[in-house]
Parts: C-alpha cells; sequence; structure tokens
C-alpha cells in the first residue's frame, strides 16, 4: 500500500492536505483519518458507499468491467478449476493449496464436522415452523459455549482452530436446521465425502433409505457455494469486521454476520427472484410482466436481474448459467413450467433494447434460485445455503482484520439532528 502522494481538500479558503493510498489496483483512497483533527469536521456518507472502511487482501471487485478477483484469481478460473475446498484455503491463507497441504486441509475439515451431541438439544427449543436462518443463527452463536480452546483470540493457532470449525459445522447445523423443520431425523456427517458431497447427503439421506449423491448435483452445489464464499466489503461482511473489531468470539461475529444476511436486500434476493416467477404464472404472462417493469410508477421489479456493484454483467452468472442448464438436464426438468418459464424469461429480456441498454442482465441469483429449487431445496433454505457459503469469507476476513497491528474498535460519528441542550421541565409544569 502506497502512501507517497497526497490530495489537497479546501474549506473555508484554507487547504489541508491528507495522504493518498493506493492500492495494488482499484481507485486510490484518501486517508481522513485526520479530518476532524485537522478541520474539525466529519465526512457525512450513509451506506458508505464512498468510504474505504479497512485494508484488505482477499477479494476484489470492478464492476465496471464486470471483475470479480479471490486473492487475484479470477472467479471464472476459479469456478472451472478449483473446488469450493480448495478455494476456502486460498481465501483463509492467500494460496492456493499443494496437493500435501490440500489433503491435510480437507482431513482437518472433515473431523471438525461433528456437532457436540449437547448441540442437538438446541433445535428442540426451537418451534418446528421456525426459519431456518433463526435456528442457524442462535446455534451458531452458541457454538463459543462448546470450544473454548478456540476464544483467545489473540493466539494465531486458537483463530485458525475457531475458523476452521465454522467452515466444517456451519453446513451441519445448516442442514440438521432444515431436517428439523421437516421433522426428519438428522443424519451425522460423512467424512469420507467431498464438502458438497457431505452437505447434499446431511440434507437428503433419510436411515435406512441410500441416498447416492449424484456428481453433477454435487458440482452443481460446489459452484454455488464457491461463488458465494466471499463478495469484497459487503454489509454482512462489515458486520462481521465491525463486532470482530470489539474483540468478540468469532462465534459471535459470524452469528452477527448470519443476522445481517438475513435481510431481504442482501442475503434473500435469489428467493425474490424465484418469488417473482410465481407470480407471473407463465410463459404467457411475461410480456404484461415485463411491460409493468418498465412502468416506472407500477413499483414492479425484475428481480434476479442486474446488480448494485456490477454494471456489467455478473461474472458469476456466466458459471452458473451454464450449471443451471447442466442441471436441468440431468435431471429431466425441461418440462417444469417454472424453470422453463425462468428460461424464456431470461431469452425474453436478454433480447429487450430496454433492459439490453440499461445493462439489466440476470445476475448470480437468478441462477441460483433455479438450480437450488432444481435440486428441491424449499425457498426457505435458500439465504442459509448462502450463509454456509459465506462463512468463507467471513471468517477470512475476521481473521485478516484481527491480525492487522493497526486494528482499532469501529466507532462511526454521526451528523446530529435533535433538539440542542433545554433545560428540564417538571411534570407539573408541562402543558
Amino acid at each position: 500500500m502506497s502512501e507517497n502522494r497526497s490530495a489537497t481538500l479546501c474549506l473555508d479558503g484554507l487547504s489541508r492536505q491528507f495522504p493518498l493510498l493506493e492500492g495494488t489496483i482499484g481507485p486510490d483512497v484518501m486517508d481522513m483519518r485526520a479530518l476532524s483533527q485537522k478541520t474539525g469536521v466529519f465526512s457525512f456518507d450513509p451506506g458508505l458507499g464512498s468510504t474505504a472502511t479497512c485494508t484488505s487482501a482477499i477479494s476484489y471487485i470492478d464492476g465496471d468491467k464486470g471483475v470479480l478477483l479471490h486473492r487475484g484469481y479470477p472467479i471464472e478460473d476459479l469456478a472451472l478449476n478449483a473446488s469450493f475446498t480448495e478455494t476456502a484455503y486460498l481465501l483463509l491463507y492467500g494460496e492456493l493449496p499443494t496437493a500435501p497441504q490440500y489433503q491435510a486441509f480437507s482431513k482437518d475439515m472433515n473431523t471438525h464436522r461433528l456437532l457436540n451431541e449437547q448441540i442437538r438439544n438446541f433445535f428442540n427449543g426451537f418451534r418446528r415452523d421456525a426459519h431456518p436462518m433463526a435456528i442457524l443463527c442462535g446455534t451458531v452463536g452458541a457454538l463459543s459455549a462448546f470450544h473454548h480452546d478456540g476464544l483467545d483470540i489473540s493466539q494465531p493457532a486458537a483463530r485458525d482452530l475457531s475458523a476452521r470449525r465454522l467452515i466444517a459445522k456451519v453446513p451441519t447445523i445448516a442442514a440438521w436446521a432444515y431436517k428439523y423443520s421437516i421433522g426428519e431425523p438428522f443424519i451425522y456427517p460423512d467424512e469420507d465425502m467431498s464438502f458438497s458431497e457431505n452437505f447434499l447427503h446431511m440434507l437428503f439421506a433419510r436411515p435406512g433409505n441410500h441416498y447416492r449423491v449424484n456428481p453433477v448435483l454435487a458440482r452443481a452445489m460446489d459452484r454455488i457455494l464457491l461463488l458465494h464464499a466471499d463478495h469484497e466489503q459487503n454489509a454482512s461482511t462489515t458486520t462481521v469486521r465491525l463486532v470482530g473489531s470489539t474483540g468478540a468470539n468469532p462465534y459471535a461475529c459470524i452469528a452477527a454476520g448470519i443476522a445481517a444476511l438475513w435481510g431481504p436486500a442482501h442475503g434473500g434476493a435469489n428467493e425474490a427472484a424465484l418469488g417473482m416467477l410465481e407470480s407471473i404464472g407463465s410463459r404467457d404472462g411475461i410480456p404484461d410482466f415485463l411491460n409493468e417493469v418498465k412502468n416506472r410508477d407500477s413499483g414492479v421489479r425484475l428481480m434476479g436481474f442486474g446488480h448494485r456493484v456490477y454494471k456489467n454483467f455478473d461474472p458469476r452468472a456466466k458459471i452458473l448459467q451454464a450449471t443451471c442448464h447442466e442441471v436441468i438436464e440431468e435431471l429431466g426438468l425441461k418440462r417444469d413450467p417454472l424453470l422453463d418459464l425462468a428460461m424464456e424469461l431470461e431469452r425474453v429480456a436478454t433480447e429487450d433494447e430496454y433492459f439490453v441498454s440499461r445493462r439489466l442482465y440476470p445476475n448470480v441469483d437468478f441462477y441460483s434460485g433455479l438450480i437450488l429449487k432444481a435440486l428441491g431445496i424449499p425457498k426457505s433454505m435458500f439465504t442459509v445455503l448462502f450463509a454456509v457459503a459465506r462463512t468463507v469469507g467471513w471468517v477470512s476476513q475476521w481473521k485478516e482484520m484481527i491480525e492487522e497491528p493497526s486494528v482499532r474498535i469501529s466507532r462511526p460519528r454521526q451528523l446530529y439532528i435533535g433538539a440542542a441542550e433545554r433545560s428540564f421541565v417538571p411534570m407539573s409544569e408541562r402543558s
């Protein structure tokens, strides 16, 4: 990170110099840490859309060019050539693993998949109709009560142990939350299966009924998880970093990230896209629906198209588009009405000048929702799947932050617009 240059800020006729920080790629950043000291004012940036709150070497996004890099590797290269577990190692440690490193990492992760047997009792405390995200959030936060040996975050070995435990155990909690919601027995992890194979097995296997994991579906699940593993400083990642800056234990930090992801503006986009398709109903309803979308006064939105960050095609969507068609072909679902509707909507919208000119292309949420539906996963589990994948990014970002020498507790400022100081009035004198 270079800071050889500076920028001049003029305020009330006075000029102040602030360092310009230069990253590897991307826009330069003006170091405003001394802004209040030098000028007596704060900056105002609701949503932090123009503010860098940290330095990071994990992920990089260029929304205009449709680029997403993990540790410098294009997401397309990773999705086509690496596994989710391999990508998890990359995000955690900065480099792709060698064969011995990968084998050791995979073996260690497999041993952490099991949950303490007492955690089974947590599920009985939830109503059967509890949302799986509620179960996931509560149970992940409670893991700190069972794993005291990884709570001293000042120790590198403890941080690494907690990171690996979270990546391995969150899928088990997620699968058990689903099983609990449908009244089926829990399926224990299988250490001989890959990450995605084991996750599908825990979701769909039943005692006494051998479940064979379809390799095409396992590959699709692996790609969904890989493509959602990290996405720079989004709302949930920022939440994890903010909570982590207080010194909170890693399980509490990840539970906070899960809570942030639960918001429909963040992790519920693929569920919203599927709900949109259900509301359209059939191919015949597409023209009227798109006309409503084009009418700004209607309030109707084309869910699963466009992206706040990507002003071009979402690079992850290109991969999942092909994967979606692979899954539909493998399962013989070409005649499924909803999937057929989705494919037709994709064709019509991507040929319509209105949407093309506005760069409203299908994004990762459009295809991931279709794939998850094809796999037989209900909408209530969509955000849970997102959390399973994003746990890798969260723990990587948390670990990076804790290991930053200059880490400080987050303390944003505000623009106060309430009443000025005033005198207290006794209740008997208030009119």
